[in-house]
């Protein structure tokens, strides 16, 4: 069962009185997007509808509304302006719903749902680099695996990353789905090479990147164009140095941070 799965359950097993909160109409600017929710009980909440005082008024409508036991739906419609303190300047419309045994029974599907969708980041090599972005990964909406050859360098994971150990790599990279990232930073420069450029052979990958330097690149570059039958067109997708080299911090969690942000601006391009 996924981290998310288990905690929802877990909220709606505590708490015999919630409320479902949905966006159900966001234009213009707005702090979240339409379908986004979160559950809301006399005494906690789960997930967030973007914060501020949006999400005050909402949480306050569903609390009146539990207390109250009626009506089962509600609606808010709200301007985004300086009359509510949130000047965002859109306008958004949230949906209501005491939680009743249907949406007990939908809600754990839906999350697990959502979580089938997430894109799929795979970070080949367990180094500290690689635990640093398993950290960072770990905390956003992706299904994360750090692939390795080496069992000693598997654990202490994050909750929600998965581990794969394997002597062939490259098989993994052949397996991911369409539109997966590859963060390419094993221990071992020959590996690294061969692990981008089956991933740059599949054509679908949303990103390719491998830790390094420009003289890496250039390296590979030599390689994979006169030894591995790669093409420029396909070169031109790799990402080397993963995070960029404006930040001159070459601290792991800093180049992860980079680097997963990288990750989202590709995987979130149209």
């Amino acid at each position: 069962m996924s981290v998310a799965l288990a905690r929802v359950r877990a909220f709606l097993a505590a708490w015999p009185h919630a409320a479902l909160v949905e966006v159900g109409e966001a234009r213009g600017s707005t702090p979240r997007e339409a379908g986004a929710w979160m559950l809301v009980s006399p005494g906690a909440t789960f997930g967030t509808i973007g914060g501020g005082q949006l999400e005050f008024m909402a949480i306050d409508r569903a609390r009146d509304m539990i207390a109250a036991g009626a009506p089962r739906a509600d609606r808010l419609d709200v301007p985004l302006g300086p009359q509510i303190g949130q000047c965002c300047g859109g306008r958004v419309t949230v949906e209501l719903a005491l939680v009743d045994d249907g949406l007990r029974r939908t809600l754990p599907r839906r999350v697990a749902g959502e979580e089938a969708s997430r894109p799929s980041v795979l970070v080949f090599g367990g180094g500290h680099v690689g635990h640093a972005l398993a950290d960072a990964l770990s905390l956003l909406p992706l299904a994360v695996t750090l692939v390795e050859t080496r069992a000693d360098q598997i654990g202490d994971l994050p909750e929600g990353v998965a581990a794969r150990l394997t002597p062939v790599p490259e098989e993994v990279v052949r397996d991911a789905p369409a539109g997966a990232a590859f963060l390419v930073l094993t221990h071992d420069h020959a590996l690294d090479f061969l692990i981008v450029a089956e991933a740059l052979k599949r054509g679908d990958a949303a990103y390719v990147g491998m830790i390094g330097s420009k003289t890496k690149r250039a390296t590979f570059a030599s390689w994979y164009l006169k030894e591995a039958d790669g093409d420029e067109a396909a070169l031109s997708r790799l990402v080397c140095p993963i995070g960029g080299s404006e930040v001159k911090d070459k601290r792991p969690a800093v180049i992860a941070a980079m680097a997963a942000a990288e990750v989202m601006r590709a995987l979130s391009a149209p």
